[in-house]
């Protein structure tokens, strides 16, 4: 598995889905009796994971212990700070999991270290992930031949952007070339790209990409529906979906419509089905004949849904347009006439008390691009942005 990223989501509801996933991958495991798991970066959405999710997590990876079964993990991008710190370590110290991106620089050469499964005999090895592709310099000083060169049943993990695998709509996507890992390998178990795939290259077969085990966004929810995880088993390979909660997703061409048109629309699908238990997504899009998008009465729709027991409903709303309030271009290279030009082109828009409005707004995006002051705690600097922006707005 991979890309578990427990506490995903700023809302508690999907917050504990991804939580939920994961046990319920591991249960699986159980079910299945797996020899050990791999875990190919990313099991936590940040270095530091709240404390409830890391007690949890904790809890049953001390479950699998009990069970003599080896947790081999990699770091990923999201499991490190920027100075390469991250739980993990806690957890391997205490010996709830293996990380085995172990190895040595010799003669400017990244020379790694097999870690040997004791039951299996499977040889692991791999290279952790990290932000803006800086894994980059591990795989272009790797040391392949001795990895080549070794005898037995090998496993590489790793955290990074295949090339050759990623799907059109990431083309633009930083990656690495097939040709930066090791050929000869029994099974390459991928993460960080949030794809269901697998696929055999020459010199290199059983390229897993088991997809998050929770989908993290509004889109991969669209995409994906599910989580999902693989087991390998004598050479065949089976994806395990991890299914939580319905998914629902539809979509509103709203081009040339009122807001009621709209509202209409989406009123419409909210009676054709049972969507207890389901997450409901709702993705708008096109130009508003008349009126805003704000205008779209979005809270009746929440409530009609929530009151069919709706597990948890979104809108996006990102590429829905209307005359009113269309994006103005400016031929300027100054950011405060950019800013200015904006403001007077929104002034009045959204009703307020103020006289000034445009002075007002611009206040308050001085107050709230401040930075931290030298030494100055997090809750002060909190304190002191709240203080000002009370000031400005005389409450």
């Amino acid at each position: 598995m991979a890309d578990c990223h427990i506490g995903a989501w700023r809302d508690p509801k999907l917050k504990n889905l991804s939580m939920k996933a994961f046990i319920k991958a591991v249960d699986i495991s159980f079910e299945r009796k797996v020899d050990f798991i791999l875990i190919s970066g990313d099991l936590f959405n940040t270095s530091m994971p709240g404390i409830d999710y890391l007690k949890e997590t904790t809890r049953k990876l001390k479950e699998i212990k009990e069970k003599d079964i080896p947790v081999y993990v990699i770091p990923g991008s999201h499991d490190q700070s920027p100075s390469g710190k991250t739980m993990l370590d806690v957890l391997e110290e205490a010996g709830l999991l293996i990380n085995v991106f172990k190895g040595r620089v010799q003669e400017k050469r990244l020379v790694l270290d097999f870690t040997v499964d004791k039951k299996t005999g499977a040889k692991i090895t791999g290279i952790l992930g990290r932000r803006g592709m800086l894994d980059r310099k591990f795989y272009e000083h790797l040391a392949k031949a001795n990895l080549e060169r070794e005898a037995g049943t090998k496993i590489f993990m790793f955290h990074t952007a295949v090339t050759e695998l990623k799907p059109k709509e990431l083309d633009k996507m930083d990656s690495n070339p097939i040709s930066f890992l090791p050929k000869g390998f029994e099974y390459y178990a991928g993460g960080h790209v949030h794809i269901v795939r697998n696929e055999k290259l020459e010199g290199y077969k059983n390229i897993v990409l088991p997809g998050p085990l929770m989908p993290t966004n509004f889109a991969e929810l669209e995409k994906l529906k599910r989580g999902s995880f693989y087991i390998y088993n004598h050479g065949k390979l089976e994806m395990i979906p991890i299914e939580l909660v319905k998914v629902y997703p539809v979509q509103i061409d709203a081009t040339n419509r009122t807001p009621e048109e709209v509202y209409e629309m989406i009123e419409q699908f909210t009676t054709v089905k049972d969507f207890s238990n389901t997450i409901v997504l709702i993705r708008i899009f096109g130009e508003l004949k008349v009126g805003r998008p704000n205008d779209v009465n979005f809270r009746e729709i929440f409530k009609k849904l929530y009151d069919q027991k709706a597990f948890f409903v979104m809108k996006n709303t990102s590429k829905l347009t209307s005359e009113e309030f269309e994006e103005i271009k400016i031929s300027t290279s100054s950011v405060e006439d950019v800013e200015n030009a904006i403001i007077k082109e929104h002034l009045g828009q959204i009703k307020s008390s103020f006289s000034d409005e445009q002075g007002i707004t611009k206040k308050l995006i001085k107050s709230l691009s401040e930075e931290r002051h030298e030494g100055e705690k997090v809750y002060e600097y909190e304190e002191r942005v709240k203080k000002e922006i009370n000031k400005i707005l005389e409450v």
